[in-house]
């Protein structure tokens, strides 16, 4: 009797001992997986417990980290090639429209009769607006292939808006809109000058290519400085407010003259000074929000 306890007291220690190597390895699998989700390495998953399921278990995961692996790289090989694709169309693009700009002025030097010269500015005006379109391009192919480095400065983003918005009057009073704007007192921020300028810029021009009403700038500084734009907008119900600032995004699939570009190189040139955009949509009206770090 005494000898069976012995044998079944021995059964258990040994199951216990093996419950805790397995744990061990459990553990070690544990940590070798979180090493790998944080970037430290990309070693395969090892087990050194000599049992079957444990080793299958083993095996199943390398096979899907493997797979991970596999369509990582593809995806960064495809980003490359989008990359690569985008800035040869802009190039591209860039040469026949300057042909095209080319003999629309000759014509525009001969004798027309008044139709003819109707019918070429409204081709003047088309060119015009591929033009833009091959900006955004050749500007969002700019960003994506080469590495920002920004000048960070202190900067007034009060007389930068009040600039680029002196600058734009003529192009809103062209679209029948205007832009109200109460000049705050100075607010200054850590930023890129030129890439801040860039920022209100195209701001600017996504009012002046989707507004359906007039346009309200605003300026506030609490935690961060911010620049607010607000304008009306139609077809609410097709704008998502959480897709604004992906590429080629356009709210409206029956527009033609928009890339979907501008913000989403908004965005870009936003998050390379430690930026943050935001929009949101309340009735008809669409605001587009721009945060930068404040200097107090």
């Amino acid at each position: 009797m005494a000898i069976t306890i012995g044998i079944l007291i021995i059964i258990v220690l040994l199951m216990i001992l093996y419950i805790m190597v397995v744990q061990t390895q459990l553990r070690r699998i544990n940590r070798q997986l979180e090493n790998r989700l944080s970037g430290d390495t990309r070693q395969p998953v090892r087990v050194e417990l000599i049992n079957h399921e444990l080793s299958q278990l083993t095996s199943n995961i390398n096979k899907c980290l493997k797979a991970e692996e596999t369509l990582r790289l593809d995806c960064v090989r495809e980003e490359k090639q989008f990359k690569e694709l985008i800035a040869n169309l802009s190039h591209d693009l860039r040469t026949p429209l300057t042909a095209i700009r080319g003999y629309q002025q000759l014509m525009e030097k001969g004798q027309l009769t008044e139709e003819q010269r109707k019918r070429l500015g409204i081709a003047q005006k088309h060119a015009q607006q591929l033009g833009q379109l091959i900006d955004h391009f050749f500007e969002y192919s700019y960003l994506l292939n080469s590495e920002l480095k920004p000048q960070l400065e202190r900067v007034n983003l009060t007389n930068l808006v009040t600039e680029c918005l002196a600058g734009c009057v003529s192009s809103f009073e062209e679209h029948g809109l205007t832009v109200s704007f109460t000049k705050t007192p100075p607010i200054f921020i850590m930023a890129d000058k030129e890439i801040t300028f860039r920022i209100i810029q195209n701001l600017l021009r996504n009012c002046l290519t989707h507004s359906a009403g007039n346009v309200e700038v605003e300026l506030t500084a609490f935690q961060r400085a911010a620049i607010s734009i607000k304008n009306p907008v139609e077809n609410t119900s097709q704008i998502d407010v959480t897709r604004l600032f992906d590429r080629f995004y356009t709210g409206d699939k029956s527009r033609s003259k928009t890339t979907g570009l501008g913000l989403a190189i908004v965005k870009i040139l936003a998050e390379e000074m430690s930026g943050h955009v935001s929009a949101d949509l309340y009735k008809n009206q669409l605001t587009i929000h721009v945060e930068f770090p404040l200097i107090k």
